[in-house]
């Protein structure tokens, strides 16, 4: 089961990662809306954030459809309409959902903003669904996570220019503090529609490979069915949080059981009896989803505990932080996954290995610089940041230590955030923020090595494969409040950064289970990247 190696398709991969850096740049709108919503609507800190689940919501809905009806009609959708064909839909659906939000803020109807912001991330989950395989088809396997790196990267991009961008067309100046109205809400998603509408004509009419995989479709009506049982169970677990007094911590950890529960039982059947489960047949995706699960998770749950850890008295200094002390913290963090990516991202260019060696030391260093320089045109204070520069030598120790391999780069930043965030759980002040940001550096290049490694050796199965690790999304949805319900308690907010520690420990011990279950099939990974060099 030796995959074939094949040369990277550079023009197609430039055209691609384009959709990336708009995934970004949506994220910068959000943190507009969201405000704008809480504030408009005066809805409670619970309701504010409603608006972001609406996104890991939609993603896990708009899988879950596309793997049922494929199945329910006995083709594979997103095989049938091509890679490039989907996507081009994807950003259709995004600009339906993103003109609807224009009524929705003039009608001053906060559940219409809600319903068409899932409209918006529906047509995200058909792009990601489309676009992450897309890119690891356009070249040999091995290296696919290089080429997601690339994409994240640019993604990564888009979100620090995005406010940026955002704020002078709003505004007309960079960072600008006014008040944000429903006009300005208008002329945003007028814009939004506008950039996703002219980049789905760009790859309608570019040289793009449709993306196609012609094999015959195999239904997978055992793995439908189990996949609506755990979205039943996972209906059932909020309705029972919504009309009973239970806590919320037993519902979440409950949601985290059933969801593993269901897949290894799912697995475990489908070893026996391989027929109707399609993908989900295979070890590796399973091991997979539960790790885009649990990144996804711990990679949102950092940042969404981390401003009120900063506020906490007693935590940086003795009365903590106010708001306008905080954004830099922040931007540092969400850099931090850029840092990361860019530096991931060099190995897809055909550099010479002391050329290689060079980008890997001198780019993160780039990257830095210019987080540093959105937060001076923010009119941040940056020279407290400068002593990060610690965390990004020991990263980029980290990633020569990796040598490009997927699994072994996976297990390394795994244990490494492990250990940034039991070091940021037993200190405080700078040390312990620097700690926790450095969990973002660690984030930064999971993705495409779970991804990779989950879709390994799938075959005619990986655009469904592709579409199960984006219904793991959710999980940006479920660890966030879990560490919250448990900061909540008598543990406090900021020991609860051992959830974000424990997290980080089960991804080191799903890093060896992917690279066991592959090497049984005969794919290893890290042996076919160190071949290449």
């Amino acid at each position: 089961m030796n995959q074939t190696a094949k040369p990277t398709n550079y023009s197609a991969l430039g055209t691609l990662v384009m959709v990336f850096f708009f995934w970004g740049f949506i994220a910068a709108s959000n943190s507009i809306l969201i405000p704008f919503c809480k504030t408009h609507f005066e809805l409670t800190q619970f309701e504010s954030q409603l608006l972001g689940s609406a996104f890991y919501i939609a993603y896990f809905v708009g899988s879950l459809i596309l793997f049922v009806v494929s199945n329910l009609i006995g083709t594979d959708i997103v095989n049938k309409i091509g890679y490039k064909r989907g996507i081009i839909y994807g950003l259709f659906i995004s600009v339906v959902g993103a003109l609807l939000i224009i009524p929705s803020a003039n009608a001053n109807s906060y559940y219409a903003i809600l319903g068409s912001l899932f409209i918006v991330a529906l047509g995200f989950s058909l792009q990601q669904t489309c676009a992450q395989p897309f890119a690891i088809s356009l070249g040999d396997p091995a290296t696919g996570s290089h080429r997601l790196n690339l994409g994240g990267g640019v993604n990564s991009l888009g979100t620090t220019l995005g406010p940026i961008i955002v704020s002078f067309f709003l505004f007309g100046g960079i960072g600008a503090k006014q008040d944000v109205t429903v006009t300005n809400i208008n002329n945003l998603y007028l814009i939004v529609a506008g950039v996703f509408a002219a980049v789905a004509l760009f790859f309608l009419f570019s040289k793009l490979p449709d993306g196609k995989n012609d094999e015959p479709f195999e239904k997978a009506g055992k793995a439908s069915g189990a996949l609506v049982v755990m979205t039943l169970g996972i209906l059932g677990i909020i309705l029972l949080g919504t009309f009973t007094e239970i806590s919320k911590l037993p519902l979440l950890l409950a949601t985290f059981v059933l969801i593993i529960a269901v897949l290894f039982v799912s697995n475990g059947a489908a070893n026996k009896s391989p027929d109707g489960w399609g993908a989900m047949k295979y070890p590796q995706l399973i091991y997979g989803m539960i790790g885009i699960f649990v990144y996804v998770g711990v990679e949102v749950t950092i940042d969404n505990n981390f401003g009120a850890l900063l506020k906490t008295p007693g935590y940086f200094n003795e009365t903590g932080l106010d708001e306008s002390e905080i954004s830099q913290y922040i931007s540092l963090y969400w850099g931090s996954l850029m840092i990361g990516r860019w530096t991931g991202a060099i190995s897809v260019f055909n550099l010479s290995k002391p050329a290689k060696k060079i980008a890997t030391i001198v780019v993160p260093f780039i990257a830095f610089g210019v987080v540093l320089g959105v937060n001076v045109l923010y009119g941040n204070e940056v020279g407290n940041l400068l002593p990060y520069a610690i965390c990004i030598a020991i990263a980029v120790a980290a990633f020569f230590y990796g040598e490009e391999k997927p699994v072994k780069t996976l297990l390394t930043l795994s244990i490494l955030a492990t250990a940034a965030m039991v070091i940021g759980v037993f200190t405080t002040g700078l040390l312990s923020v620097f700690a926790f940001i450095a969990g973002g550096l660690c984030c930064s290049i999971m993705w495409p090595c779970i991804f990779s490694l989950g879709v390994g050796g799938l075959g005619k199965y990986t655009s469904e494969g592709s579409a199960l690790l984006i219904m793991m999304i959710l999980g940006g949805a479920i660890i966030p409040p879990l560490q919250g319900a448990v900061g909540d308690g008598a543990v406090g907010l900021h020991n609860s950064y051992l959830v974000a520690a424990a997290c980080f420990a089960f991804l080191a011990f799903l890093a060896l289970k992917l690279k066991s279950v592959l090497k049984k099939q005969g794919l290893d990974f890290d042996q076919t990247v160190a071949a290449s060099h």
